[in-house]
């Protein structure tokens, strides 16, 4: 009983209520945010994720623009209906390149994290030109524009620069090659050597939209096709179960 009257002393007095309440979310916010101070990183590293490609990065930013993010997440829940539906949940190193993130929180279509490879690219130019040839009950709006509108690297070193300042760890070398680089992805018959050495031999190189030139389907159908394929799941063994 002495403690409770104790307690109604600070809850009828405002001034004593403001000062423990401050110091009680002082102390909790310092125990949470201070030892972020002393890591180097608070997402585990996970083999394979790297950066995307000169453009791979470029099929991004228009899958950003035309608001492919409002209706499509790409975040996939450790629960079991997503997980069976969409495959293993995501990891947060797959996004660690990501400025900003495509999480995203609303689901008119399917996610998208583990898309990659999952579909041709036929499939992929087939369902952006006209969504309904390929999914009848669609409410999707056709993207078939994007194959008319052809596309040259003229900032893409710039583009690259800009991400390499907030961390995404792209080198000098892969600044300088970016404009061959992001021409060698979709030419199957070129010198794809200096490509696959700065991302790996697991770049998806050919024609995505199957017509000359480079074109935006070209680049974002090279996006959606590295969405949850960087991560090989059979051997992944998260650090916890170590």
């Amino acid at each position: 009983m002495a403690l409770l009257d104790k307690h109604s002393v600070i809850e009828k007095n405002a001034t004593l209520l403001l000062i423990f309440s401050f110091l009680v979310v002082t102390v909790g916010g310092i125990v949470e945010i201070a030892p972020l101070f002393y890591l180097e990183n608070t997402i585990e590293k996970v083999e394979g994720v790297r950066p995307y490609t000169p453009l791979e990065l470029t099929g991004r930013d228009i899958y950003i623009r035309e608001g492919c993010y409002v209706c499509h997440s790409q975040m996939i829940r450790p629960m079991r209906d997503e997980v069976e539906r969409y495959g293993h949940y995501s990891l947060a190193a797959e996004s660690m390149y990501d400025h900003p993130f495509q999480w995203g929180s609303k689901r008119t279509g399917p996610d998208l994290a583990r898309v990659g490879n999952r579909y041709s690219d036929a499939w992929h130019v087939d369902h952006l030109t006209n969504p309904q040839s390929v999914v009848p009950e669609s409410v999707m709006p056709k993207y078939g524009f994007l194959l008319n509108r052809m596309i040259e690297p003229t900032y893409i070193e710039d583009r690259l620069k800009t991400d390499a300042l907030v961390g995404v760890p792209y080198s000098s070398e892969m600044i300088e090659a970016a404009k061959a680089d992001f021409a060698a992805q979709v030419d199957p018959d070129g010198d794809t050597d200096g490509l696959m050495e700065r991302y790996g031999d697991k770049v998806n190189v050919r024609n995505f939209d199957g017509k000359p030139g480079i074109s935006e389907m070209d680049a974002l159908v090279a996006y959606l096709q590295v969405l949850g394929t960087m991560v090989d799941f059979s051997t992944f063994e998260p650090v916890a179960s170590r």
